[in-house]
């Protein structure tokens, strides 16, 4: 079967042509056919399959898809009803759907760059053909036409809150229309103004890249790297007597290369250069650029900016010459003048004599990266950098800048070189280095750079050259005006030719650059390097080189074209080199740049002149003497000849005909330098977009171009090819094609494949046989593009496409002229030229080619004579003409061309079409050259395509019907390639994951553009081969998702389709299978007659919606299978699955076609299914109602499915709160949808919700069961919450927190886990790592563009305010419009249900629903629709709300009232019109005449509102309560009932509420004052327990907040005992608290809750006591909660007392596992107070008194505060005094800083007084019995007390005999801890303690402490130690002694103090007692080093008592006279008592 290429092609060639083809075909079309049975008959007797996932799968009937409608049949066969109009476009494509567009390329410069010879050869011509010919573009329209204008920029504002109007109250709500006049209504204004595209609102989901994305790739252009602009400003030295030449290059000291041509300016003044006037021809202004453009390519720390002087030449060598500069200086010019003098005149002589010679004179270097790092970042002022010694800058790096890529000239190089943004410096460059003849050479200069680099830098030590050279550097703008290519071309805008030009310096990059030629170039540069005449005779030194090219050997054949430098004629015939002095073997360092002609001959050579010049005038001297010749010949064998060249010299003029031959040739007589050695080296190097330098790729083009040309035989290199061997070495040139390098290949690459490509369809006639080179041109094809792929990595888009082959297939490729030259010989001949000129279509062409191709014409045939226009255009005339026009037959144009061609060349060739033999090819191909094909799928795919458009564009077929566009055998060749793709696909996709990822979405790509060009029921065929495939390998997977994946990339790329719609029949109707109905072609029309159809086929995957919408049925199947919560192996894949249905929704909801709404609903149809599916996946959606920023989900790091795959265990179900949807019937698990998901899902639920047709939903929803409803209830609930407004707040937040990242992290980890990631991403975000070279690509959407939706833009983290409030504006109108789709849904839903009899549940399902959407943040355009409709649904419904969902009645009228508060008028009007209707209903439906439920929930609505609503405002709500009162007065039908009475009083006491609720607001900052308010309300509710309660629980959770536990217990406490009490009323069971008394033990305050006022209500009447809380189990939950807040503070024993109530209802209820939980509680709480016992601290109290008016209720008023444990006096004083400053002013309010009764007459009025002191719990004697721990000192407590000390003349303190001290007891209203922190103090005593009662108290103060220390266990010795030093030590002892001194001394004279003198004596007696006691105690306590201390103590005790002594023993008589006489003995007794009893009381009385 195998036959050899050339028999093929012989065999195709004479006729018998697609036998091996068909062959081929055949047995892959029988192949196909065997998968099918063979899978069938496996699934029949295999076991069931593993994976549970997929017997749902097969299930789902995804087995293997249905079969397509053959849709040309269908569109054929099925008239079209339509006039024309949007539903007409949505049935066929339009006419214009494809276009070949012509583009002109842009050309950079003015002047288009091609050779000006008009002989050119054939290779030359084809190159100008591919760098001038225009872009074949083409374009498939419909991509285009959609408007990238920012999505959200016009959307309306919706929040106007300036333009606010007072209440209106609204027109006719008091009339009674009829329910379906209020519904026609409500819906005409719900529909008006309203958003038609919902998308455009709604970010797309945030996506890596999307699938479909097919970049554009960039237009070829030239290749830049980033561009530096140098200007050189000037240059001065110390003495100006020359003109000194300048030039510029940079160089690479790294990669040792010099890296730039030179750039050569002249800064002379006018009278420098007039020095020289003889020897220079008048200065081309291009010679006078001072500015220049480098470009570099791979910028790194190793670039230098090299500066070289010259001068002319003169006698002495360098240094002599350069010490005049180096000794003298500018300021001495005056002391020099002689010296200078002198120096100028011999410079002039020379200058006249020697002015054409130079010699090397200075250089110095530039360390380029650190002038751009220090110029730092991109401003635009500049900045000045002095660099003055060599090297000393390049000492500092600076590595953090950071590289950033350029789109325009992307380079790659050093990250931290950057180039396109520093800030311009100018450098002022002082020093010189002078330069040393010997080393002159590169080798030299870059052993220089390296050392400069070094700190310790030798060229430091040389002594410097002074002088100033002043440049710029900057980024170059991007598109500078005046600048000069390197070939001196005019770059556009180039105003004016006289202004002084910018030239662009040619870049040399340091490694190469992969970009192909797409301009003319053709230089050669010269670089002399070093000359040896060491063993030459004769005379020498001063060597010059002059450099010519020749065109032949006369002297007068030197050509113009060697550049000139600066200031000269812009071309010139000879170059010379700089003159070393006296040097026979002189190193040079010059460049010499020439224009090569086009095209080159034998005789072009370089010819090398030596001379000697003479510096010294002598007599008979000539000036130079030639003393040697060397040659180069420019081509060798047809190459251009470059490279190192070490030449010898001949002593003579070369002879005749020395041209063609090389100087190593020794010619015979001929004189040699040394023996013809070589002595010369020269490196001759081009920069040429003409010569490939590649022998592999110059045979290729060779031959080829023999060919075309017909001349043989052919010279290549040796050898000579004959016609007869010429189809070997062409196929063995074509397989060599492998060796060439690969940087000619990029350069040729256009060319290259060009030529591949006209072989491939135009076989060659060699020696009268058509030799077949497809398969080889296809096989070198395949290597080339894999060679690029592998090793231009850096170059792919995100689907691997390589951007030059995509970019060469985009706009290069065209169809080839398939018609051969004339075989006739000759240098003429038909060139392939003609077939370009009749192509491409524009006129734009050189005036040359023209030309030429005339001249080749008439000479090819003599029979057409040369005609005056070119062939270009004659041919034009012929094709051109006809092509251009759409309408006319191209065929007949395509048939005139050929005869026209037949008279020229006298036969008819064979014509192939390229993609049917590349299709064929591909199909045939194997092995190796197989693979490859499939490694670049990709290219050979858009290939075929472009060629096949190409082909009907030209042949004039696209308006052909399609079935007969393409012949059968090229469609059987596509279905064979197709197949076997998808069946490696299946086999491969485990092992070659990145490249199955390739081939996936290039397969995919593939077949979207054969749905705009073939059949395309036999695309569908394709689609479905693909997923047959699939299935089968899906089937026996244990791990489907990678191949799931693979087929969803498949499925949305083939889905982007520009016209998918139409493809998806969306006007067809669906037949209901095996019915009596119509048939299709006459249901076919457009009625809009639903009925005919079975509803439930549109709502659900049924086989005719997946036949007659196959595209969609793909879509929808593939969502419900992957969402399904039984395809276990699928979840990974969601996301995946979601975006692509939210994407395809998003570009219909956006796209112009399809904006008529009857449109869109038809486009809406074919996603009707997507309701079902989405209501399936109910209770794996993410939860929106739980959490009120669903973006907290995508902060955690990973997710709990992320994290359960990492535990290896299955993901658990999401609970959801009951209020929300219905639980799943089964109790399965389910993987619940990430937010981002879920929220794309209902988005796209609501699409389809808003576009579908009404009636065809409403039939729908009749057919649903109850259960169905409320789940679409449910998932409208959840949309609800899902597309809440979420403020400017949110976005701030999201914006300051790094979001994008976090996010990003997670999802990557989140795909690595559980195994959803593919290669095609990972090598994605390789491909965009900074690595490889870089030349960047735009990024389009591929057809479609972007669709244009708004996105956020998450990359930019930081976003200004502005943005953040357009994107809150915008999510405020998705808000709406998302709430208003709801709400038309629920209107549908109602008019459904309102007949049926289920529709009390579906009806509460609604208001529910609603409910829901009032509570969330809305817009007042929505709630203004939403009011209406629940007034409409109240109306309609009224036993609804008022009989059955009564809970629901309260939730309206809090959700009514928070409305009425609200600061829109608009929303205030219709939110007092809904409340003023609810109350009339419910008076009228109440069987009394009052609307009681009405009134007690608006009541308790209110009291909530007031308590939990940060933001409510009771201005407006006063406003709305005017606004209800008016509706009140107004309403005549009630007007002689009691209602508007009922109403005012419900009003007035609202009002009152309302106005203790003011105070609240303004108090919000002062919590005190805050909880008095809210206590006061709840005082105010004390006969309505619910209301109580409530207030009760807000103080609670206030109290909370503040960690205020014990308050907040308390609160707790007494919402028990309230409720103990209603429930004793209730209900008599023993066990339950008999009411507010059973808790007096926890709080004596509870008492306060007793019912026993006359006006309470009954807890059996309606509506009283209905809370959760009026139950046992509330009450239970209470007294927990009661005990776990005093748990929290510390209150041990309180949480005793409050189980003691709980534990008798547990007991009754037998509860053991609660009892165990309480007496587990119980024995934490008492083993708490054992072990922290002496460490507890409960709080801490201070009096605070408020004087002055400025606080109003406060003035005057005494407090005591409590506050936390250990709170500092300062603490409190600085909090209040801090907080009331800021409310009334720092300076207004003062802190009284003693604690004496303020006298308010002496305050300032003006002034806010805060008194604040320290008070301490006070206990009566009797009190302390009772009072023993720590807790009972510090619980119940009613009283405090405070000591003032004063003297009797107002001073504060004074001496001891004057000292008095005031005792103030503080009585409270409640007992601490209560309900509040802070308590009115209600009563106050003082107690005035005398000097010697303070005296007494001080003293028994002192007697404790000893007391204390010295029995104290265990013993503390240092605090004894201490207590002992403050009693008895020398330092205190005038304490104690001065007390008794002053009291005792005397007896008093007033026999009232008597007691007290006594009892101060008695004091000091036990006092001597107590330290005797404390030093025995210390004794025993100190160790042997405290010995003295102890004996110090006891000497001092001692004196103490001594003096003492006295004192106490003096009695006053007085109190010692007996009462009776009785004997001493029995007065001694009784006195000792009595002494005894008096001391006890005064050791108690402290």
């Amino acid at each position: 079967m195998i036959v050899t290429e050339r028999e093929r092609g012989r065999d195709i060639g004479r006729g018998r042509s697609r036998l091996h083809a068909l062959g081929a075909r055949r047995g892959i079309r029988s192949w196909v056919s065997r998968i099918v049975p063979w899978a069938k008959d496996r699934r029949q007797t295999t076991a069931p399959p593993r994976d549970p996932a997929y017997q749902f799968l097969m299930a789902a009937g995804t087995k293997y898809p249905v079969d397509p409608v053959d849709l040309e049949e269908y569109l054929s066969t099925h008239p079209l009803g339509v006039d024309a109009g949007p539903l007409r476009d949505l049935i066929e494509f339009p006419p214009d759907d494809i276009e070949v567009v012509y583009s002109p390329r842009d050309c950079r410069t003015l002047v288009s760059a091609v050779p000006e010879e008009s002989e050119m050869d054939p290779h030359v011509r084809d190159c100008i053909r591919s760098y001038t010919e225009d872009w074949a573009i083409v374009i498939r329209k419909r991509s285009m036409s959609i408007d990238d204008t920012p999505r959200g920029s016009w959307a309306c504002s919706i929040f106007d809150l300036k333009n606010s109007l007072p209440d209106a109250l609204l027109p006719n709500l008091l009339d009674r229309t009829p329910n379906e006049e209020i519904d026609r209504q409500n819906d005409d204004q719900r529909k008006s103004n309203r958003h038609k595209e919902l998308f455009a609102l709604h970010p797309s989901p945030d996506e890596e890249e999307p699938i479909e994305r097919l970049s554009v790739p960039d237009v070829p252009k030239e290749h830049f790297g980033q561009r530096l602009l140098v200007k050189c400003l000037s240059l001065k030295f110390e003495i100006e007597i020359e003109p000194i030449f300048a030039s510029l290059a940079l160089y690479d000291v790294k990669e040792k290369k010099k890296i730039s041509e030179n750039f050569y300016f002249d800064l002379n003044s006018e009278q420098m250069k007039g020095l020289l006037r003889p020897h220079v021809p008048p200065a081309a202004i291009t010679t006078l650029a001072r500015s220049a453009i480098f470009s570099i390519t791979y910028p790194s720390q190793d670039v230098f900016l090299v500066i070289k002087l010259e001068k002319v030449l003169q006698q002495g060598d360098i240094g002599e010459c350069a010490e005049p500069y180096m000794i003298f200086k500018e300021a001495d010019a005056t002391k020099n003048k002689e010296k200078l003098e002198k120096l100028k005149s011999q410079a002039d002589q020379f200058c006249q004599r020697l002015g054409k010679y130079r010699m090397p004179f200075a250089w110095t270097a530039i360390h380029l990266m650190n002038i751009v790092s220090s110029a730092g970042s991109l401003e635009r002022d500049s900045t000045e950098v002095e660099i003055s010694t060599g090297g000393s800058w390049s000492e500092r790096r600076n590595s953090s800048i950071v590289g950033r890529r350029s789109l325009e000239r992307t380079t790659s190089g050093d990250d931290a070189c950057n180039l396109t943004s520093f800030r311009p410096a100018t450098l002022t460059v002082t020093n010189f280095f002078k330069q040393e003849g010997d080393r002159l050479s590169d080798e030299d200069l870059y052993k220089f750079l390296a050392d400069m680099r070094r700190p310790s830098s030798v060229l430091r030590r040389l002594r410097p050259i002074t002088a100033q050279l002043k440049i710029d550097i900057s980024p170059a703008p991007e598109n500078p005006h005046y600048c000069l290519t390197p070939e001196l071309l005019q770059v556009k805008l180039y105003p004016d030719s006289r202004v002084r030009p910018t030239r662009e310096i040619l870049e040399f990059p340091a490694r190469d650059v992969y970009v192909p030629n797409t301009t003319y170039r053709n230089l050669l540069y010269i670089y002399p390097q070093s000359l040896n005449f060491a063993n030459r005779q004769g005379s020498a030194r001063n060597i010059t080189v002059k450099v010519q090219f020749m065109y032949g050997e006369d002297p007068s054949n030197a050509m113009p074209v060697i550049f000139g430098k600066s200031s000269c004629s812009e071309f010139s015939k000879e170059a010379y080199t700089a003159v070393v002095y006296h040097n026979r073997s002189p190193d040079f360092h010059e460049e010499i740049k020439v224009k090569l002609p086009a095209t080159l001959t034998d005789h072009h050579h370089l010819l090398f002149t030596f001379y000697h010049v003479s510096c010294q005038q002598k007599q008979n001297t000539p000036l130079e003497t030639p003393v040697g010749y060397t040659w180069i010949p420019m081509l060798q064998n047809g190459r251009l000849k470059t490279g190192q060249f070490c030449l010898p010299v001949s002593l003579e003029k070369p002879p005749q005909a020395y041209s063609v031959l090389s100087p190593e040739v020794p010619l015979p007589g001929m004189k040699w330098v040394d023996n013809h050695k070589g002595v010369f080296n020269v490196e001759v190097v081009t920069v040429s977009s003409i010569h490939t330098q590649d022998p592999y790729l110059d045979k290729f083009f060779a031959l080829v171009n023999a060919l075309d040309e017909h001349m043989f035989p052919v010279r290549i290199g040796d050898m000579r090819i004959m016609e007869n061997n010429l189809e070997n070495e062409l196929k063995s040139s074509i397989s060599a094609l492998n060796s060439s390098q690969l940087e000619p290949v990029v350069r040729f690459l256009h060319l290259l494949l060009d030529k591949l490509i006209l072989l491939v369809v135009r076989p060659p006639v060699i020696a009268g046989q058509i030799v077949n080179l497809g398969q080889a041109s296809f096989e070198a094809m395949a290597s080339i593009i894999n060679r690029l792929h592998k090793n231009l990595e850096g170059n792919h888009d995100q689907h691997g496409r390589n951007s030059l082959l995509s970019s060469y297939i985009y706009y290069v490729f065209r169809l080839p002229n398939t018609y051969p030259n004339s075989p006739s010989p000759g240098p003429g001949g038909l060139g392939g030229s003609v077939h370009y000129a009749t192509m491409a279509r524009s006129a734009v062409r050189p005036a040359s080619l023209n030309l030429n191709r005339s001249r080749s014409l008439s000479n090819s045939n003599p029979d057409i004579s040369g005609t005056p226009t070119s062939p270009d255009d004659e041919v034009r005339s012929i094709i051109g003409s006809k092509a251009m026009d759409r309408s006319c037959n191209r065929m007949s144009s395509h048939t005139e061309t050929s005869s026209f061609l037949q008279t020229l060349t006298g036969r008819l060739p064979t014509k192939k079409l390229f993609h049917e033999e590349l299709a064929l090819q591909w199909v045939v191909c194997s092995g190796s050259v197989r693979e490859s094909a499939l490694q670049q799928a990709w290219f050979f795919f858009e290939l075929m395509v472009k060629s096949m458009v190409h082909h009907l564009y030209f042949n004039d077929k696209l308006d052909a019907p399609r079935k007969s566009r393409f012949p059968e055998r090229f469609m059987d060749d596509i279905a064979a390639l197709v197949s076997t793709i998808a069946s490696d696909i299946v086999s491969r996709f485990q092992k070659d994951t990145e490249m199955v990822e390739r081939l996936n979405t290039s397969l995919a790509f593939f077949l979207n553009d054969l749905l705009s060009v073939m059949d395309r029921g036999f695309v569908f065929s394709l689609i479905k081969t693909c997923y047959k495939q699939v299935s089968s390998k899906l089937y026996s997977l244990p791990n489907p998702s990678v191949l799931v994946s693979l087929r969803l990339d498949f499925l949305r790329i083939v889905c982007s389709h520009e016209h998918y719609v139409t493809l998806n029949l969306p006007c067809s109707l669906l037949t209901p299978p095996a019915s009596p109905s119509p048939s299709v072609s006459s249901s076919s029309g457009f009625s809009t007659n639903v009925q005919d159809q079975k509803i439930a086929n549109m709502f659900e995957l049924s086989v005719p919606f997946r036949q007659q919408h196959y595209l969609a049925g793909l879509v929808l199947t593939e969502l419900a299978v992957i969402v399904d919560p039984d395809a276990e192996g699928l979840f990974g894949l969601h996301k995946k699955v979601i975006n692509m249905v939210h994407n395809l929704l998003s570009s219909h909801d956006s796209d112009p076609r399809y904006s008529d709404p009857q449109t869109k609903a038809r486009v809406a149809m074919l996603y009707l299914p997507l309701i079902g599916i989405i209501m399936e996946t109910v209770p794996q959606l993410y939860d929106f109602t739980a959490t009120d920023d669903y973006e907290s989900e995508s902060g955690s790091m990973i997710s709990q499915t992320v994290a359960m795959a990492i535990a290896g265990t299955s993901v658990p179900q999401l609970t959801r709160p009951g209020s929300f949807l219905l639980t799943s019937s089964s109790g399965r698990q389910h993987t619940t949808f990430s937010a981002e998901s879920s929220r794309s899902l209902l988005i796209c639920l609501l699409w389809v919700l808003k576009n579908a047709d009404e009636t065809v939903l409403q039939k729908w929803f009749t057919d649903l069961s109850v259960l169905q409803l409320n789940r679409l209830l449910d998932l409208l609930y959840l949309c609800v919450s899902c597309f809440e407004y979420k403020g400017k707040k949110v976005f701030e937040r999201m914006n300051s927190l790094t979001f994008k990242k976090s996010k990003d992290m997670r999802a990557k980890l989140e795909e690595a886990i559980l195994g959803s990631i593919g290669a095609r991403q990972e090598m994605v975000r390789r491909k965009r790592s900074p690595s490889g070279s870089a030349f960047g690509s735009q990024e389009n959407l591929r057809w479609r563009k972007d669709m244009t939706h708004w996105r956020q833009n998450t990359e930019k983290l930081d976003k200004s305010r502005a943005e953040i409030e357009h994107e809150a504006l915008i999510d405020g109108n998705l808000a709406t419009e998302a709430n208003l789709i709801i709400l038309d849904t629920l209107e549908i839903v109602v008019q459904t249900v309102s007949v049926t009899e289920s529709k009390e549940s579906i009806l509460g399902g609604v208001l529910k629903v609603l409910l829901h959407s009032m509570a969330c943040n809305q817009s007042a355009v929505y709630l203004q629709h939403c009011f209406a409709t629940q007034r409409a649904l109240v109306s309609k419904f009224p036993e609804l709300l008022f009989e059955e969902e009564t809970e629901q009645c309260a939730d309206l009228c809090l959700r009514l009232l928070r409305h009425c508060s609200s600061s829109i008028s608009t929303i205030r009007s219709h939110a007092s019109a809904s409340l003023y209707l609810l109350m009339r209903q419910n008076f009228e439906i109440g069987n009394v005449s009052n609307f009681a439920r009405v009134k007690m929930q608006v009541t308790m609505s209110l009291s909530s509102l007031v308590g939990t609503s940060q933001n409510f405002n009771e201005e407006f709500l006063r406003r709305s309560l005017k606004t209800i009162l008016t509706y009140a007065e107004e309403d005549l039908e009630l007007r002689e009932t009691t209602f508007p009475d009922q109403v005012q009083d419900l009003v007035f006491n609202l009002h009152m509420i309302l106005s203790d609720t003011v105070k609240m607001k303004e108090h919000q900052e002062d919590p005190e004052m805050l909880i008095d308010l809210m206590y006061r309300i709840a005082k105010g509710y004390q006969t309505s327990p619910d209301l109580r309660l409530t207030w009760l629980q807000n103080m609670a959770g206030k109290h909370s907040e503040r960690s205020n536990h014990a308050e907040a217990a308390q609160c707790l406490v007494h919402s028990a005992a309230l409720v103990a009490e209603y429930l004793s009323m209730l209900e008599d069971r023993k066990y339950l608290p008999v009411g507010c008394v059973t808790f007096q033990n926890i709080s004596s305050n509870v008492l306060e809750e007793s019912a026993v006022s006359d006006d309470v209500v009954s807890p059996d009447e309606e509506g009283i006591c209905s809370g959760k809380y009026f139950t046992e189990s509330g009450l239970v939950g209470l007294l927990e909660q009661a005990a776990a807040s005093f748990s929290m503070a510390g209150m041990y024993e309180a949480v005793n007392e409050v189980y003691k109530v709980l534990i008798p209802i547990h007991e009754a209820n037998r509860d053991a596992k609660k009892l165990s939980t309480i007496h587990g509680k119980l024995q934490e709480a008492f083993s708490k107070i054992v072990h922290q016992d002496g460490k507890r601290m409960f709080g801490t109290y201070f009096r605070v008194g408020f004087y002055g008016t400025k606080f109003g209720d406060l003035d005057e008023q005494e407090f005591v505060y409590k506050e936390p444990a250990i709170t500092k006096l300062a603490e409190i004083s600085h909090r209040l005094e801090g907080f009331y400053g800021e409310r009334f002013g720092e300076d207004v309010v003062e802190v009284i800083k003693d604690s004496n009764p303020v006298d308010k007459c002496k305050l300032d009025p003006n002034k806010a007084y805060i008194q604040i002191t320290y008070v301490e719990p006070y206990f009566d004697t009797y009190e302390m019995k009772d009072r023993i721990t720590y807790f009972d000192k510090n619980y119940n407590l009613r009283r405090f007390m405070y000591c003032t000390p004063f003297t009797l003349d107002g001073r504060a303190h004074g001496e001891l005999h004057e000292q008095f001290k005031r005792k103030t007891i503080l009585t409270t209203s409640h007992a601490f801890p209560y309900i509040k922190t802070r308590v009115n103090v209600t009563h106050k005593e003082e107690i005035i303690l005398t000097p010697i009662e303070v005296a007494i108290e001080d003293m028994q103060k002192k007697t404790q402490e000893l007391a204390f220390a010295t029995h104290q266990d265990p013993a503390d010795p240092k605090m004894l130690q201490m207590v002992l030093q403050g009693s008895v030590g020398t330092t205190v002892n005038q304490g104690p002694l001065e007390v008794a001194q002053v009291f005792l001394s005397e007896i008093p004279s007033d026999p009232k103090l008597f007691r007290h003198h006594n009892k101060l004596r008695l004091c000091f007696k036990d006092f001597t007692k107590r330290c005797e006691d404390a030093l025995r105690k210390n004794k025993s306590l100190i160790g042997p080093d405290q010995k003295e201390y102890q004996r110090e103590l006891e000497r001092n005790y001692h004196r103490l008592k001594e003096a003492l002594q006295p004192l106490i023993n003096r009695k006053i008589p007085q109190l010692y006279k007996a009462v009776l006489p009785v004997t001493c003995h029995r007065y001694n007794l009784l006195e000792c008592i009595r002494n005894q009893i008096l001391v006890f009381l005064s050791s108690n009385s402290k």
